[in-house]
């Protein structure tokens, strides 16, 4: 495989008089096939419905802007401060509504408070092949973008509400993916490229969770000896009151061994297991002229998994950099490379000063930064992220 130097471009979002502020990253490989990554906030203090319009024609300017056409939308997540109250107001906007029709995408709904003033935020990811129309199709929860020979799944907002505690809402969560799965001719073990686990009152219902994966895991040959799947797991929930975890997952359809790389950086910080949680800390995926990278959530953890900066979110915020650009060098990529970033903060007095950080450091660089307490109480702050780097592997299928 040969590596090409960052291709990957990022601007602000011009929104004109429309308060919000947003950003862009733009990745196009030698096939000429582009990826985009946008994020935009609120600015100003209103309803969730007058900013969901603000975001609505914010995101149509960019669209625009970029030449691109609506359809060329694959997944939207949108970080909402109070979602039970909001889904009804979701639902009114065709770009925020579950199965719209006209505008065909995964919708990933999850109450993560954004950064203040804002009350709703998204993330929307896009890709535009200019020799072809997309072949989308959706089939309840999951949402398929197919390419060639491979099939992309996004399957969002998986709850299991009928089990009475969060082993069995997890255990329910999983066999109920792992039948969409079998139905496609997909395995957990073998397909599923990332996932994102929303807890509702994480302190209390996270061990729930572990306990539950770590068995199916554990059933299915997922083990310290095999791999596991990069996730995170974190603060956040559904709609649904009742819900303590709700599930979003991506996963490929034909996708082949030889593709997938499981990320570690001994020397920065340890494997997951050592702790008693199954997530590989991150996955790359390659193809004929890119190779994705997916940095699982990361903390400021040590190579023995002790909390490094205990009480300073600061130093554990530069600390959680320092691991996430180790896990990218591992796969040849760099913090340059990266197309999008969450960065989650327990402490709702944190959101100003992690995002004053991260711009400082990033730049236009896509980001949000949301209120959502981490797996452990003691840290503070965890970022995930997504890179993109271009290579040259004429073996492999092309996006």
């Amino acid at each position: 495989m040969i590596q090409a130097q960052t291709s990957v471009a990022h601007s602000s979002i011009d929104c004109g008089a429309i308060p919000v502020a947003g950003s862009v990253a733009r990745f196009q490989g030698a096939s000429g096939v582009e990826e985009y990554h946008l994020m935009i906030r609120p600015t100003r203090s209103e309803s969730a419905a007058a900013q969901l319009e603000w975001l609505s024609q914010a995101y149509g300017r960019a669209i625009d802007s970029l030449g691109l056409s609506r359809d060329r939308c694959v997944f939207r997540r949108f970080f909402c401060s109070d979602l039970t109250n909001q889904a009804e107001v979701l639902e009114e906007f065709q770009f925020s509504r579950m199965h719209d029709p006209d505008d065909s995408c995964a919708i990933s709904l999850v109450c993560q408070p954004p950064a203040p003033p804002a009350k709703v935020a998204l993330w929307a990811y896009l890709v535009n092949d200019p020799a072809s129309a997309p072949d989308k199709c959706a089939d309840g929860s999951t949402f398929a973008l197919n390419r060639g020979d491979l099939a992309h799944l996004w399957t969002t907002g998986v709850t299991c509400a009928t089990a009475d505690t969060p082993y069995g809402q997890t255990a329910g969560i999983f066999r109920d993916y792992e039948g969409h799965l079998s139905a496609n001719a997909m395995r957990l073990a073998d397909h599923v490229i990332r996932t994102w686990f929303f807890v509702r009152d994480v302190d209390a219902n996270y061990h729930g969770l572990v306990e539950a994966r770590r068995d199916i895991f554990a059933e299915r040959g997922l083990t310290p000896d095999t791999h596991f799947i990069a996730s995170t797991g974190i603060e956040g929930a559904s709609a649904d009151i009742a819900a303590a975890v709700t599930m979003d997952a991506y996963a490929i359809s034909g996708v082949r061994p030889e593709q997938i790389e499981f990320l570690t950086a001994p020397e920065h910080l340890s494997p997951t297991y050592i702790y008693g949680v199954t997530f590989e800390r991150g996955v790359s995926v390659a193809y004929h002229d890119r190779k994705h990278v997916l940095i699982s959530g990361t903390a400021s953890i040590d190579s023995e998994g002790r909390i490094v900066h205990p009480g300073d979110m600061t130093r554990q915020l530069d600390h959680t950099i320092g691991n996430v650009d180790a896990l990218l060098r591992s796969a040849g990529a760099g913090l340059a490379d990266v197309c999008s970033f969450i960065v989650y903060v327990r402490d709702p007095s944190d959101i100003d000063s992690a995002g004053r950080a991260m711009r400082e450091r990033f730049g236009e660089t896509p980001f949000q930064v949301v209120l959502a307490p981490v797996c452990r109480p003691g840290w503070l702050v965890e970022i995930e992220c997504m890179a993109i780097v271009p290579v040259t592997n004429p073996a492999l299928p092309a996006f």
